[in-house]
């Protein structure tokens, strides 16, 4: 279940020099070294392995195992029997950009004297870097690598990244199927932008070069249209809903014109593009030797191959590029970008709301005030991007979760405070909004907007769908942002005194009739009494339809009535219930409104406001999950349980306020 709460106020994007120690017991890695190395980490959580893997450390596998052998290339990637394409894609994307890559998988390790049998390795999750310290056991079968492993058989320092990663997420199995970018992003901590090539911009080329120079990661696939053709072979020998990286872009001279050509590599380090400008196609006769070795042209099969650019655009489909700073790739300037990051929660009842189709919950979910206040040098709008990043739904794999469909839409601030109601939502329209609403992990889009403040609210797409995500927002000048959470705030009547009145209504006679009748002289009434009384009494009224009040909840109202101390009610006290109780049913039948008894819990934070009680998104998701029902329902009873415990408790927190400022007082006296 995701957590109900963090502190909502934007944070800073952090360093990686702050990387967070994952270990259970807290330790470094260097303190690690000088321990016995952990056990085994999970392979598969729904399926026993198919065949029978032996854990062996590189050297049972090979007589000299090294880290890295001539440098981390590439073609240290060579995909095993795992369906973690995407992540050996972002892997050999991340060997082109050294600083980068040492970051990621630091250096000063290796199989000499210092050896202690674990690795660490460090990664970005969610605005802080993490460093997984992993022992150096690997899946094996008939003494050979399972899954990822090097070209070069006593290299071993991709095969310990996948184990890391697959740590960081639960299992091995848990990384099977999805985007490259993910992993891009989780390796640098950049912001992914995708495209469809069939809609790419016309200067798509001039992108791609810019992201290559700029060391971002390149990713490109081609779509399936059926689960069958999954990993199918094209006439070309491209393997379709494959993730591939993109690790060169140039311009060769071929019979006097100048030909754009991108180079593409095959995770498997096998099955290669057999088209125009592949390895041994005819056109690379027509260039000279020393051009060749400028582009790293070599006839190798080992999944590495150049197309032309304009064959790339027909035949693939997608491309993810992970920019290691936001900077426009259309842009030829570098700008400094202002970054804000909030961590938030959809939890199902209360703030799970879902997206605009869904109007009567779509106004629960979070919201966050954004301030555009700098216009962009000679510009007339203010460029930011947004976003929205699911957290850990594949470490949740293994309790049965998926990538929820998530998008977000942005609404031109009304010019108040507090969170929006739904009637806004109902007579105003989005300003912009996400492209789509999408099942991968972040959905990110570029925006250009006036100077003004805005409301931008993250969804799922379908209500009651839990999980935590994160926003970011990027913007080119300082743009301030803020969590429309409520602060907490009561504005309660003063109660009212028990005065008798000079003529008792015709109501208060019937109940002085039936006190007398259940209590006897002394007109006090337990609370299997009050019981009695309530129900007799609400069962005759003709608007109320909701199930008999429990003895608890008379309990209750003893407990916050009884000013005696006697754990009975009295007459006087009786009565003034009785007006708090015929406004608390009012607001109750306001926000019932198919009138079925019950209330759905996502009024609740409309119908507590209306009785006096103010409350942020962590006491909500609180009171939801304690008195809301499996179909987010709230009956009557636990409505009335909830603002009796809500009084009370408001009258202890006034009390302390009281006391805290005679404190104050008789101190400054002194």
């Amino acid at each position: 279940m995701p957590y109900l709460y963090r502190d909502a106020k934007p944070r800073p994007p952090v360093l990686p020099g702050a990387a967070r120690t994952t270990h259970s017991s807290g330790k470094v890695y260097e303190e690690l070294k000088q321990e016995v190395p952990a056990c085994n980490t999970s392979l598969f959580f729904s399926e026993k392995p198919p065949v029978p893997f032996v854990w062996k450390r590189p050297g049972d596998i090979v007589k000299d195992p090294k880290f890295i052998v001539g440098g981390a290339t590439r073609t240290d990637i060579c995909q095993g029997d795992l369906g973690d394409c995407w992540l050996l894609a972002a892997i050999a994307s991340l060997t082109l950009n050294e600083k980068t890559l040492a970051r990621v998988v630091p250096l000063d390790q290796n199989f000499g004297p210092d050896y202690a049998g674990i690795f660490h390795f460090q990664f970005w999750q969610h605005n802080e870097w993490l460093d997984v310290v992993i022992d150096d056991r690997l899946p094996t079968f008939k003494g050979r690598l399972v899954f990822l492993h090097s070209a070069e058989h006593n290299e071993f320092w991709s095969a310990l990244l996948e184990k890391a990663y697959a740590k960081l997420n639960g299992s091995y199995e848990a990384l099977k199927g999805g985007s490259a970018i993910e992993a891009m992003e989780d390796f640098t901590g950049g912001v992914g932008e995708m495209y469809e090539v069939k809609k790419a911009p016309d200067n798509f080329y001039e992108i791609l070069e810019k992201a290559l120079k700029r060391c971002s990661m390149v990713g490109c696939s081609i779509d399936t249209s059926s689960a069958a053709e999954s990993e199918s072979k094209t006439p070309f020998g491209l393997i379709k809903g494959h993730a591939y990286s993109v690790t060169g872009i140039d311009e060769v001279s071929y019979r006097g014109r100048q030909v754009q050509l991108v180079r593409i590599r095959n995770p498997w380090g096998q099955v290669e593009w057999n088209g125009p400008w592949s390895d041994n196609s005819l056109e690379w006769r027509s260039v000279s030797p020393s051009e060749q070795r400028r582009l790293s042209q070599a006839a190798l099969d080992d999944g590495e191959f150049w197309m032309k650019f304009e064959d790339f655009k027909v035949h693939f489909d997608k491309v993810e590029i992970c920019n290691l700073t936001p900077d426009a790739l259309e842009d030829s300037t570098a700008h400094k970008w202002e970054v804000t990051i909030h961590q938030g929660s959809w939890v199902r009842g209360s703030t799970a709301g879902g997206c605009r189709n869904f109007l009567e919950t779509f106004w629960t979910n979070p919201q966050i005030k954004l301030h555009l206040t700098e216009k962009d040098d000679g510009q007339d709008d203010c460029t930011f991007i947004a976003a929205l990043m699911q957290k850990d739904r594949r470490k949740l794999k293994k309790l049965g979760a998926e990538m929820l469909t998530i998008g977000y839409s942005i609404y031109e601030s009304p010019g108040r405070d507090g969170h929006l109601g739904k009637d806004f939502f109902r007579y105003h329209t989005s300003r912009a909004r996400s492209n789509t609403y999408i099942n991968l992990r972040e959905v990110s889009n570029r925006f250009k907007l006036p100077p003004g403040d805005y409301i931008l609210v993250p969804t799922t797409f379908e209500p009651h769908q839990e999980a935590d995500f994160c926003l970011r927002i990027f913007s080119e000048k300082k743009a301030i942002t803020e969590d429309l959470d409520e602060n907490v705030a009561i504005d309660l009547p003063e109660p009212l005194n028990p005065t008798p009145c000079p003529q008792e209504t015709e109501e208060e006679k019937q109940f002085r009739a039936l006190f007398e009748q259940i209590s006897g002289e002394d007109m006090e009434i337990s609370a299997e009494e009050l019981e009695y009384v309530l129900n007799a009494v609400l069962k005759k009224t003709k608007n109320i339809k909701f199930k008999n009040l429990s003895l608890i909840s008379c309990r209750n109202i003893i407990s916050l009535m009884d000013t005696s101390g006697n754990g009975k009610l009295e007459f006087s006290e009786f009565r003034v219930f009785w007006e708090k109780l015929k406004k608390w049913i009012n607001i109750f039948l306001q926000f019932d409104f198919d009138k079925s008894g019950s209330m759905s819990s996502y009024e609740l934070r409309s119908a507590l406001k209306a009785a006096g009680y103010q409350l942020n998104n962590y006491l909500l998701q609180l009171i939801v999950l304690r008195y809301s029902d499996e179909q987010f329902q709230i009956e009557f009873d636990d409505f009335l349980n909830c603002l009796i415990r809500l009084e009370n408790a408001s009258r202890v927190f006034q009390a302390l306020s009281v006391k805290n400022k005679e404190f104050i007082n008789l101190n400054i006296g002194e």
